[in-house]
């Protein structure tokens, strides 16, 4: 990756043992190591006018109550941070590109972290599912949100115990999918990831089928060779045009499944020029089928 030391990438940890896995994904990343890595979290501490209910000798019961739990809190936020870096500590990451930064909410943990990503960072990790137990809650209110205020850096929402190793680009042609090569040979090249280049076409009429199987193969030559000057070995790099989908997003996420891909890439628009139509179509959707995979969302 060009100048590795100069790069920096954001990973959101609330706190839980779910948002371990995206430090567990990124450990696993060798061009990561050489790389600034700050691991941040926004901790919503009770707000300092409440203290003053103590004085309300009918709260203060309540008011000790809060006490506690912030305490707890507090030790259950330092105690994650610890975990996080000597998970990354032991993948080899050097002690002093590892940051920790506990932040005190003060708009909403989406708008924060949105905020911090405007510091200079190359990529932000984030998990589907963070403290609750309620069913991809955070994915509807944090990784979504995320996607949707972070236009200007990568987002990487990581799912539950991703597989290394390979990846998966799904590319229509579009300067953002071109984007999304680039980025991933930045990130992946000179390692020994496999990478499969796809593209989902969901008419089966055999002329426009015939037609855009043309267009897409100049792409893949394109997308090949970017691969190819970045690091990849050509016999690492394999193509694919899947026909007749009812979906898009779905036939992607099967491919990945069926491939034993943890990583899949697509770009944050695609040819439409409404906006934002590729995440909101499909890279949304990927995001919630792609439950044990890796979601790269390239601006």
């Amino acid at each position: 990756m060009t100048d590795k030391t100069k790069k920096k990438m954001l990973l959101a940890v609330d706190g839980s043992e779910n948002s371990l896995e995206i430090v567990r994904y990124a450990a696993k990343i060798s061009a990561f190591r050489e790389m600034a890595t700050v691991l941040y979290n926004v901790h919503s501490k009770i707000p300092e006018g409440y203290w003053d209910l103590e004085k309300n000798s009918s709260a203060a019961w309540r008011m000790s109550e809060a006490r506690s739990w912030e305490k707890e809190h507090d030790k259950v936020i330092q105690g994650c941070m610890r975990k996080a870096e000597n998970i990354l500590q032991r993948a080899g990451f050097p002690k002093k590109s590892v940051e920790v930064k506990i932040h005190n909410r003060k708009q909403g943990f989406a708008r924060d972290i949105a905020k911090e990503a405007e510091r200079g960072y190359d990529g932000v990790l984030v998990g589907r599912k963070g403290m609750s137990n309620l069913k991809d809650l955070v994915l509807g209110s944090i990784a979504t949100k995320l996607i949707e205020k972070i236009s200007f850096v990568p987002i990487l929402v990581v799912g539950k115990n991703p597989k290394t190793g390979s990846v998966l680009l799904a590319l229509d042609g579009s300067d953002n999918a071109g984007r999304a090569v680039d980025y991933v040979g930045k990130v992946l090249g000179d390692s020994d990831y496999e990478a499969r280049l796809i593209h989902v076409i969901r008419s089966d009429n055999p002329e426009y089928v015939n037609e855009r199987k043309m267009e897409m193969n100049g792409v893949f030559d394109e997308a090949r060779g970017k691969l190819i000057i970045s690091g990849f070995s050509p016999d690492q790099i394999t193509t694919k045009i899947i026909t007749g989908a009812r979906s898009r997003a779905a036939a992607v996420a099967q491919e990945a499944k069926a491939g034993g891909y943890g990583t899949i890439v697509v770009g944050r628009r695609g040819l439409s020029r409404v906006k934002d139509f590729l995440m909101g179509r499909v890279s949304n959707k990927l995001i919630h089928l792609s439950k044990n995979q890796a979601v790269w969302v390239v601006n």
